[in-house]
């Protein structure tokens, strides 16, 4: 019910707000000076303001229902979406006015704006047939609708340009589809036919890549200027090539001098006595790594490209195949070829570059972060007492610090920065 807002560098509390059920997701304006949490199981939105802590805002969709909600560019209006996905419904914190969007579609990835945020693309479905309609997000006037070429569309991606739209089909049709702002359909691009498609697709910050996830076990890199393929990554369970570098995790047993051991241990001293810290080596290729058969008459089986992430400077990418758990592959985007992979000894939950240099954070759901930059790669405990498993991360927009959240409870990292 409650939601507390800390100060990012020392963690005191600035604000505390009592919400009217349980908090299900909350979302910051782009501005910073509102928050929006959503509680879906009673249809309910309740906006809250920084600047002025007794102003606050409740939007309820009554009968309606409500799956989904999220702040438009400008952090002024919200948009709810009702259950069924029966419409999206567009509120006005300054006007309180009210606008409707009609069929949107039930899908993973339904809605996006552009980086500017001046537009927005929404997935419909009406008469057994999928949309997108463009929005002008300054008066929300209908810019172009049209139907696109797809059996059962899953999701759309702008590039952070905003001059082109990515469409892609669901998973078992291999077909992404590039719009143009206008509605032009600019290329279709399909790799092969008969088998299970795309997982996941992840845009270059400069535009110029389109990176697409398969459950073939292979990411295919199309350019900009024709939207053709201009490599493809395979993820296989050697790694053979001597130029590879190998990091991998290995669990170092603590080494406690008898000089400084006293009776009872400190807290500190016990604590890193009991925790089982971990350091990389450097492995010889060939290396093989564990691979996973997927259980192929389960429904979302375990295989193919679940997460790729490029860098902030389009320099490298980041995947992870999901045959292969416990392996971050890094691709160098310059040279187009594999530059390093991290070998972990659990399973890699998630992870996340710094925005402002190529530097990667790993988790592995236990008490580590792992960084990787192209200077080395090393472990960090977290020095906390009791079990932290880390399940995931987020950085700070400076690069200078990262939040690392287990089930019940989250810390902040900060990092030395440089002196240049």
């Amino acid at each position: 019910y409650r939601l507390v807002v800390r100060d990012a560098g020392t963690l005191q509390i600035l604000q505390l707000y009592t919400c009217l059920d349980q908090i299900q997701y909350i979302e910051w304006s782009s501005d910073s000076l509102f928050i929006l949490c959503a509680m879906y199981k009673r249809g309910i939105v309740q906006v809250w303001s920084l600047e002025q802590p007794d102003w606050h805002c409740k939007i309820d969709e009554g009968s309606a229902g409500l799956v989904a909600s999220c702040w438009s560019p400008d952090g002024r209006h919200i948009l709810n979406t009702t259950e069924f996905h029966l419409r999206i419904t567009v509120w006005s914190l300054c006007t309180k006015s009210v606008s409707y969007i009609k069929y949107p579609k039930a899908c993973q990835q339904g809605l996006a704006f552009t980086k500017d945020g001046r537009y927005m693309a929404v997935a419909e479905r009406r008469d057994c047939k999928d949309f997108i309609s463009i929005f002008v997000c300054s008066d929300w006037q209908l810019l172009r609708h049209f139907d696109t070429e797809t059996q059962d569309l899953f999701g759309i991606e702008w590039a952070p340009n905003g001059c082109v739209l990515a469409v892609w089909d669901t998973c078992l049709e291999y077909k992404i589809l590039l719009y143009s702002l206008d509605g032009r359909l600019l290329s279709t691009y399909q790799a092969y036919e008969w088998s299970l498609g795309i997982k996941s697709i992840a845009w270059s910050p400069s535009s110029q890549f389109l990176a697409i996830g398969s459950y073939d076990e292979k990411v295919r890199i199309l350019n900009h200027v024709t939207w053709k393929k201009i490599t493809e990554f395979e993820h296989p369970a050697t790694v053979a090539n001597a130029k590879t570098i190998v990091y991998k995790e290995v669990e170092k047993s603590p080494s406690a001098e008898t000089q400084r051991l006293s009776f009872p241990p400190t807290r500190a001293l016990a604590n890193s006595l009991f925790s089982t810290q971990s350091k990389y080596d450097i492995s010889q290729v060939p290396v093989s790594l564990q691979y996973i058969k997927p259980a192929a008459d389960r429904a979302n089986p375990k295989v193919g490209i679940g997460m790729l992430a490029f860098s902030s400077d389009n320099c490298f990418l980041a995947t992870k195949n999901d045959n292969i758990p416990n392996a971050v592959w890094i691709w160098d985007i310059q040279k187009l070829k594999l530059s390093v992979v991290l070998e972990q000894l659990c399973a890699v939950q998630s992870f996340q570059w710094d925005p402002r240099q190529p530097r990667l954070a790993v988790c592995t759901g236990n008490s580590k972060v792992y960084l990787w930059s192209p200077a080395g790669c090393v472990s960090v405990q977290v020095p906390v007492e009791g079990d932290f498993q880390i399940v995931s991360l987020s950085w700070h927009s400076s690069g200078d610090s990262m939040a690392l959240l287990s089930k019940e409870n989250f810390c902040v990292c900060y990092l030395e920065r440089d002196e240049v």
